[in-house]
């Protein structure tokens, strides 16, 4: 910036006049006037950022700058924060940011080894107020708006406009709150011109959005944003840029959403969007007449995927080519994962063991890696998921959106053993805590060729009685039951149609808030089954099953459960060798509905207020216990207790 020497003279205290007398033939002397350095640069030679930067100005890669204050890059100007940078910001709130104006620019040239920090000492969510950067572009705010952070003046119709570039930036602690309705995020981009470039930006922590966008034509590419507390990514205005890749995270409860578009849709593209939240919470949220194209995207553990939270039109989302769908999960194999940010230096260890998706192929687990299931995970047909022994699997406390379901024509392996049981539980383990394990067969069913499941709408049976959905050995199931609906839970293990090709031995099923486990038709049988305290009934049967179960006990400890079995509808006459169901609450022991019966050899009932249930006066001669008809008047302590003081295995946990 020009100066005149009348200026000078005047700012004396800022200035230095030297008279120097030559001996190259000139009888004049020079006058060198060196140019005032500002209070800004002065604090930026000392490693301190506050005021007004006029001009441009290159940090030094070797000092921690610390931010106590706004820093505001003004029009015409350029802040250039090389490699390795770090900038800490005071626990200031809203008086600690960066803002680049309209006409001035940043440049960040962080590399993937040694990336720019921006972070207060802590990290905490709402220490600081993050970074703004404000252009030339269009947005619907019209020109020179004013934004709702500083009210700095923003919008214009250069679409083409250059903010600047960022490459390799992690900022911390961010989303300072203004008011009741306003607050920084990680990074606000208002009117931002596509000649930005915006690549590999980690916003971690962030008490409001991660990224937000106020109108404007940028894009940006490789973000990763984790734990910020209202919306990842946050767009309104009619911005119309581009996302390319993003991994978000969500491990801390009561966030927002993942998306939330707002206003005029311009249509923005998201192309690789993987998004993993452990916490349940609202994926995608557009608002008005939002939206938006995405490719490529894969939502883990959110217990609502699409909301139009003004009842838009979902034609305004289109979705890897479809118009979005709230009732998919969108759980799709990730292209963008947390292992593709090495540069980020996270403080939460993003787990890497989620299950997610769909198995098309042949899926192996490890034993040695503890598993994550935050939503559903479904074995298509043609699918062979592999779990070797050992293997645990911890589900979300998510109700009806974290399962894991075999479709019909896909395949299960199960290969727990005695010593080394596979466990599939949520981490307390409390009834209706997630959905339970769903095999759908090509079996016959007196429901028909092809149903429908009253779980996921999954289809069901055929005419292949032989028909193999796998094998299941040595496997603890705790805390299933997740409720539907009035009339609809899922079970610990739900058998639609499943064929007598499966292997069924050694499961228990323990603590659920529906059945144990339930086969609807199918002739599937299994052995050596243990059920304690599921709170509907322990074994439930319809759909004319016909399988045998052998070697089965059944515990209840705990009062208000249904029955230890119920059979409903037509009568298949299913075989139970070896049955004993003790209580020490009352209850009801063995209810069958119908025409519902079965044939039990060896049975011992013991605490039960009433053995046999005809619920509907079915007659007593579809039920052959021990060789003759039921009596609704019998002891039936008659048989050998099924002794399970060997199976050491049954109770296993995570």
């Amino acid at each position: 910036m020009k100066k005149s020497v009348f200026k000078i003279l005047n700012l004396v205290a800022f200035s230095i006049v030297t008279l120097a007398l030559t001996n190259c033939g000139s009888d004049e002397p020079d006058i060198i006037i060196s140019q005032p350095t500002s209070p800004v640069i002065e604090n930026l030679q000392s490693g301190i950022m506050n005021g007004n930067l006029e001009e441009s100005f290159t940090l030094n890669s070797n000092t921690i700058y610390n931010l106590n204050a706004s820093f505001i890059v003004e029009s015409g100007a350029t802040l250039t924060i090389p490699a390795g940078t770090r900038i800490q910001a005071a626990n200031g709130g809203t008086s600690v940011y960066i803002a680049i104006l309209k006409g001035g620019k940043i440049d960040v040239q962080g590399t993937s080894s040694n990336p720019v920090f921006m972070t207060s000492a802590s990290g905490n969510p709402g220490d600081w107020g993050g970074l703004t950067i404000c252009g030339d572009a269009t947005t619907t705010a019209g020109s020179n708006a004013e934004a709702e952070v500083g009210g700095f003046v923003y919008g214009g119709s250069n679409d083409e406009d250059n903010s600047g570039a960022i490459n390799y930036l992690i900022i911390k602690g961010t989303g300072a709150q203004i008011n009741a309705d306003s607050q920084y995020n990680g990074v606000s981009l208002y009117a931002v011109g596509s000649g930005t470039t915006i690549s590999n930006v980690a916003v971690l922590n962030g008490s409001d959005d991660g990224f937000e966008f106020f109108g404007g034509t940028v894009s940006a590419s490789n973000l990763y944003l984790e734990n910020n507390e209202d919306d990842s990514i946050d767009w309104t205005e009619g911005w119309n840029g581009t996302i390319e890749n993003a991994y978000i995270s969500h491990t801390i409860s009561g966030f927002s959403t993942v998306f939330e578009g707002d206003k005029d849709n311009k249509n923005p593209k998201f192309n690789n969007i993987t998004a993993v939240s452990s916490v349940g919470g609202t994926a995608l949220q557009f608002k008005k007449e939002s939206g938006g194209t995405i490719t490529g995207l894969s939502l883990t553990g959110y217990d609502v995927s699409i909301d139009m939270k003004d009842g838009g039109s979902l034609t305004n989302v289109i979705i890897d080519g479809e118009v979005a769908n709230p009732l998919l999960s969108y759980t799709n194999t990730p292209n963008v994962t947390a292992s593709d940010f090495t540069w980020v230096n996270s403080n939460v260890s993003i787990p890497t063991s989620v299950l997610q998706g769909a198995v098309n192929d042949t899926v192996t687990l490890d034993a040695s890696v503890s598993y994550q299931l935050n939503s559903s995970y479904i074995v298509q047909s043609g699918g062979e998921l592999i779990i070797p022994a050992g293997t645990k699997i911890e589900a979300r406390d998510g109700g009806t959106g974290v399962y894991i379901a075999v479709l019909k024509g896909g395949k299960i392996d199960i290969q727990g053993t005695a010593d080394n049981p596979v466990v599939f539980s949520s981490s307390e383990g409390n009834p209706g805590d997630w959905g339970g394990l769903t095999i759908c067969g090509d079996a016959t069913t007196s429901a028909g060729v092809n149903a429908e499941a009253e779980v996921g709408g999954f289809i069901y049976g055929g005419t292949n009685d032989a028909d193999s959905s796998g094998s299941i050995t040595y496997l603890v199931i705790k805390g299933t039951g997740a409720q539907i609906n009035a009339d609809s839970q899922y079970n610990g293990i739900s058998f639609y149609a499943v064929g007598s090709g499966t292997t069924l031995e050694n499961i228990s099923v323990i603590d659920g808030a529906d059945d144990g486990v339930e086969f609807f038709g199918g002739t599937v049988s299994a052995s050596n089954i243990y059920l304690e305290n599921n709170e509907d009934d322990s074994v439930d049967w319809t759909e004319g099953w016909n399988g045998t179960l052998t070697d089965t006990y059944i515990s209840h400890t705990i009062a208000g459960f249904s029955t230890a079995f119920e059979g409903d509808k037509d009568n298949g006459n299913p075989k139970f060798v070896n049955l004993t169901a003790i209580s020490s609450q009352g209850g009801t022991a063995l209810q069958f509905k119908k025409t519902s019966g079965g044939t039990i050899t060896n049975i011992w009932l013991e605490g039960y207020d009433k053995n046999i249930d005809m619920k509907d006066d079915g007659p007593l001669t579809n039920v052959i216990i021990d060789g003759v008809a039921a009596s609704t008047s019998a002891d039936y302590k008659t048989g050998t207790k099924v002794d399970v003081s060997a199976w050491s295995w049954k109770n296993a946990g995570l």
